[in-house]
């Protein structure tokens, strides 16, 4: 090309390519096709569009795109891994489609609609260092854009790149990676309860057996349990314990994520009509193992071995307990076990949360009271299935209205505490479904009994906070919501104590808060929709429409069809002004219907 005019200019180049392309196409080449037709036109092109970047080229796997401003290229490249990761929320993983995104700042050469040169060629290689839903930038991207864009990059040292004379300092952003960051922000320093504490992690399954899960489960919930009735003992709750199932965390870093002292692990193998449990008691500060040992029993001693294993780790850890402090949150014969065992699997089908498990459940719980049928907790779990089909809108095969699934839920409930009016998990349930009926007083009454019975439990806290926020106690709310936040530190629920509490900050007019609130529940759960309507209402109430109007369109992304019938059916507002409140918010964001 000596002699010609070479048009040149500096540009920032984009180039995106997606994760195990190869493998998709064998697998199912039409369908992989036909999604990338439709993420390129329903949010690859418009998000270019939106940030003023001119697309070059698509190709099978990729794309090549140009943007005047380095700026507009970063943001437009966080904006399309946000959206491909909403995208991707509940789809198997082996079926997800990432993009790997490499960001550079540097002089191309354009001929005709192409462009070519040093410029594309580290962009190119940049997308290659990407993590599967991250972003690998240049330091020239990097330093132009770092002070203007709200995200933050890591420093990933110099990189020798493919046919580049120089190595090239590659900075990485990954969605993952900050989301976890902000969530650890908040979790930092988690300053030790002022009484012995302790976490129950799952028990390992020994059995070789992969359907004997949710027994080694049930085992350690039952710990949990147990030891929650101790009022002197603070204890983790399960669903922040749990998440350190089949992981592999030290336990020094587990105890400071969740902010205790001791830690118990565990295994169980069962066999036949025998099981062996071992358990060791591990101080979390300075890792000293306090005890360990090994139980052989028939599986008619469950329970006694429960209780057992119990009151050695309240022995170990809190000697001063007097005999009249020993009350356990349930009884249970060795006749019950069978039923017990039901309920696990119940239990284990019930917590992942969609309509076919739902139906799975039901069988269980089902057969544990054809076996025993005043068995409380299998009365209870099928009326937390009933509260699950309200909260979650799916119901059983049979059609059934919202007001007759939450009357036979209260039925259920009320035949539950009748059998067992100890049951905190009972009073939680009856407290949660009185709250979705709108009947606040009574189910404050039921929550607040539901932590009488067990003074550790994230979730009664949660349902309280709920029935005070809706029931115009929004002060009130807040400190319960503070309350599951450290009880349990790392739930599954975290995103949606997060939820209700930029809620009630809301109706405590304290909106910058909410706002906060409402970003760190969305890290967690960028499906969920509630996740972003009370940062709306927020929004709208400190004038930044334009914001709140963003935010509002984000939500229809998660959800659609969301209008006034959706907050109708999954929420009732004790006092009138509230609801028109939030909808009259809601509607200047761009709610209609």
């Amino acid at each position: 090309m000596a002699g010609e005019d070479i048009e040149r200019r500096l540009a920032a180049i984009l180039c995106a390519d997606v994760v195990g392309y190869s493998r998709l196409m064998g697998e199912d080449d039409a369908g992989t096709l036909a999604a990338l037709k439709a993420l390129r036109k329903e949010l690859f092109a418009p998000t270019v569009a939106e940030h003023h970047g001119r697309i070059v080229k698509l190709m099978g796997d990729g794309a090549l795109v140009e943007f005047p401003s380095v700026v507009d290229a970063v943001e437009c490249a966080v904006a399309v891994q946000h959206g491909m990761a909403e995208r991707n929320a509940g789809v198997p993983k082996d079926k997800c489609i990432a993009f790997r995104i490499g960001v550079n700042l540097g002089d191309i050469i354009i001929e005709g609609n192409d462009i070519y040169g040093d410029g594309v060629n580290v962009a190119a290689r940049l997308q290659e260092l990407a993590a599967p839903g991250g972003i690998a930038l240049s330091a020239t991207a990097h330093e132009h854009a770092i002070a203007k864009v709200d995200v933050g990059f890591a420093d990933g040292g110099e990189h020798e790149l493919k046919n580049i004379a120089k190595p090239v300092r590659v900075y990485h952003w990954s969605d993952d990676a900050n989301r976890q960051a902000d969530i650890a922000d908040t979790e930092s320093s988690l300053p030790l309860p002022d009484k012995p504490s302790i976490a129950v992690l799952p028990f390992d399954n020994m059995s070789g057996d992969s359907e004997q899960e949710y027994f080694s489960d049930g085992v350690a919930e039952d710990i949990i349990t147990a030891l929650s009735s101790f009022r002197s003992i603070f204890v983790i709750a399960r669903n922040s314990s749990f998440v350190y199932k089949n992981t592999a965390h030290g336990i020094k870093k587990i105890g400071i994520e969740l902010g205790v002292r001791y830690v118990l692990e565990g295994s169980v193998r069962k066999s036949a009509s025998r099981v062996r449990i071992t358990a060791q008691l591990i101080d979390a500060i300075s890792g000293v193992h306090l005890w360990a040992e090994r139980y052989d029993r028939v599986l008619e001693d469950v329970f006694d071995l429960q209780d057992e294993i119990t009151a050695t780790i309240v022995a170990a850890i809190h000697p001063e307990l007097e005999t009249a402090e020993r009350e356990r949150a349930r009884v249970k014969s060795a006749s019950d076990l069978d039923a017990w065992d039901c309920c696990q699997r119940g239990m284990w089908h019930g917590y992942v949360f969609d309509s076919e498990n739902s139906e799975k459940a039901e069988r269980c719980f089902n057969n544990a009271l054809a076996i025993a049928p005043q068995y409380a907790p299998a009365l209870t779990g099928l009326s937390w299935l009933d509260f699950q089909r309200v909260i979650l809108g799916y119901a059983n095969k049979e059609p059934i209205s919202r007001d007759d699934l939450i009357e036979r839920g209260l039925q259920r409930a009320s035949a539950a505490t009748r059998a067992d009016d100890r049951d905190a998990f009972a009073q939680y349930v009856f407290g949660r479904l009185l709250s979705v009926k709108g009947e606040f007083d009574e189910a404050i009454e039921r929550l607040k009994r539901a932590i009488s019975f067990n003074p550790n439990y994230a979730l009664a806290y949660h349902g309280l906070g709920y029935a005070y926020a809706f029931g115009g106690f929004p002060e009130k709310a807040v400190a319960q919501f503070d309350t599951a936040l450290r009880l349990s530190p790392r739930d599954s629920y975290r995103w949606a104590f997060l939820t209700m509490r930029a809620f009630s900050l809301v109706m405590c007019g304290d909106y910058e808060d909410a706002i906060e609130c409402g970003r760190l529940a969305r890290l967690e759960r960028p499906d969920q929709f509630w996740c972003y309507s009370h940062t709306i209402i927020a929004l709208v109430q400190l004038g930044r429409l334009e914001e709140a109007a963003k935010a509002f369109n984000d939500l229809l992304v998660v959800k659609p069809d969301f209008s006034i019938a959706t907050i109708d059916y999954t929420i009732r507002f004790k006092h009138a002004a509230d609801r028109k409140f939030c909808i009259e918010s809601l509607r200047q964001a761009g709610l209609t219907g």
